[in-house]
C-alpha cells in the first residue's frame, strides 16, 4: 500500500494541484526558511503578503542580517508571536558570521538554528537540497492519521515517533521535496479538516478511515479529548426501516456505547439544507436523488463533569443505501433501544419518538 500511496499523492500533485504560493518550486534555503518561519503561527493567506513582502525589502540572507532590529520588527508588525522575529534576526545574523553567508546544507546543522524545529528543517533541506527528510505539520498528521485509521494521539511522544516512521517510508526518496508538497497540499486542499473532499478523493479506495467511517474522528489530539468545550454533530441515516449505528471504541467519553456518524469540530457550524446537501456529496458522492428527507434538530447540550458537549442532530432518509455506507452495521429501528447510547443521544431519541 505504501507505494501506492505515494505513487497516487505524486501523481494528484503533478497533473491535479493547483496550489499555488510564491515560495513553491524555490530552491533558495533562505527563501524557503523565511516562508516557514512566518507560517508557525500563521494562515498562508496572510503569510503570503508578508514574504513578499520581506523578499522585496531583504532579498538575500546579509540583507536581513545587516538590518535594523526596529525596522525588521515593523515589517513584521501585525504577524504576532515576535519571538520569530527576534530569532529570525539572530539566525540571520549567526548566519552570516558563522557561515559566510551560506545556508547551511545539512540537517543537524539547520536543526541546530535558533527557532529551527524539525519541521522546518525537514521542509529547507528537502526542499532546498533534496535529501530525504519528510515533513510532519498538521495537514501530513490529518492525512495519514485517516489514509491508516491511526489512532495514537498526535501530540504524545509516541504518536510522534508513529507518525514520523510512517512518513519516512512513503517519502519519495528520489523527488523528497516534491513528495513533501505533494502531502502538505493534499491536506490543504483535498483531506480537509472539517470538510474533507472524500468523494473526489483519489486515495479513497485505500483509505481505512473512510471504510471506517472515522474520517471526522481524526487525528486524534489527546488534549483535544480533554477540551472543555465540544460541538458534535450528528448524522442519522436512515433507510426505509434501517437505521446505521456505529460503537464508540475511543479512549473517549462514551466508551464502548453506540452513536451514529459522527463529525465534530472545535466551533460551531450553522447547518441549513443546502450545507447538509454539500457535506453529503463531498462526503460520500450522495446526490439529491438519493435523499428523501432532511431534518436537523435544536441545538442541543450535556454538561458532563469537566466537559460541556453542545450540537445538533441531521436525520437523512435515504432511497437507497449508497455503496460506501453498506459496508457499515445498519439496524432495524426497533431493535435500537436494546443497545447502549450516551445521554446526549438518548435525550434527542426521546424526544423524537415524543414527537412522532
Amino acid at each position: 500500500m505504501k507505494r501506492t500511496v505515494t505513487a497516487l499523492l505524486m501523481d494528484w500533485h503533478l497533473s491535479i494541484n493547483k496550489r499555488k504560493m510564491p515560495w513553491k518550486g524555490v530552491k533558495d534555503p533562505y527563501k524557503i526558511w523565511l516562508s516557514e518561519v512566518i507560517l508557525q503561527q500563521t494562515r498562508v493567506e496572510q503569510g503570503v503578503a508578508y514574504y513578499e513582502k520581506f523578499i522585496l525589502k531583504y532579498p538575500a540572507i546579509q540583507d536581513l542580517a545587516a538590518a535594523k532590529d526596529e525596522e525588521v520588527f515593523k515589517l513584521w508588525e501585525g504577524l504576532g508571536y515576535y519571538n520569530r522575529c527576534k530569532n529570525l534576526l539572530h539566525t540571520a545574523r549567526y548566519i552570516v558570521a558563522n557561515y559566510d553567508g551560506q545556508f547551511p546544507a545539512n540537517y543537524e546543522d539547520i536543526r541546530s538554528l535558533k527557532g529551527v524545529g524539525p519541521y522546518t528543517a525537514a521542509a529547507i533541506t528537502s526542499f532546498a537540497f533534496n535529501m530525504p527528510f519528510a515533513v510532519l505539520d498538521g495537514n501530513v498528521f490529518r492525512v495519514l492519521s485517516r489514509l491508516y485509521a491511526i489512532f495514537t494521539p498526535i501530540d504524545i511522544l509516541v504518536g510522534k515517533k508513529q507518525y514520523m516512521t510512517l512518513a519516512q517510508e512513503l517519502l519519495d526518496k528520489d523527488f523528497p521535496g516534491l513528495y513533501n508538497q505533494a502531502i502538505m497540499d493534499f491536506g490543504a486542499t483535498v483531506c480537509l479538516p472539517v470538510n474533507p473532499l472524500c468523494n473526489s478523493c483519489n486515495l479513497q479506495f485505500l483509505c481505512e478511515g473512510y471504510k471506517k467511517a472515522v474520517v471526522n474522528k481524526l487525528p486524534i489530539k489527546e488534549k483535544g479529548l480533554l477540551k472543555k468545550k465540544r460541538w458534535f454533530y450528528y448524522f442519522i441515516f436512515q433507510q426505509d426501516d434501517k437505521i446505521l449505528v456505529l460503537k464508540r471504541t475511543l479512549k473517549d467519553i462514551w466508551e464502548n456505547l453506540h452513536e451514529f456518524y459522527l463529525m465534530e469540530t472545535s466551533e460551531q457550524i450553522n447547518w441549513d439544507e443546502e450545507k447538509v446537501k454539500d457535506w453529503l456529496f463531498q462526503q460520500f458522492g450522495m446526490e439529491e436523488a438519493k435523499i428523501s428527507y432532511i431534518f436537523i434538530s435544536s441545538l442541543q447540550k450535556q454538561l458532563l463533569t469537566h466537559q460541556q458537549i453542545k450540537g445538533q442532530f441531521i436525520v437523512v432518509k435515504l432511497v437507497s443505501i449508497p455503496d460506501n455506507l453498506k459496508q457499515h452495521q445498519w439496524l432495524d429501528i426497533k431493535d435500537l433501544r436494546e443497545l447502549a447510547f450516551p445521554k446526549f443521544i438518548n435525550q434527542f431519541l426521546d424526544t423524537r419518538t415524543t414527537q412522532e
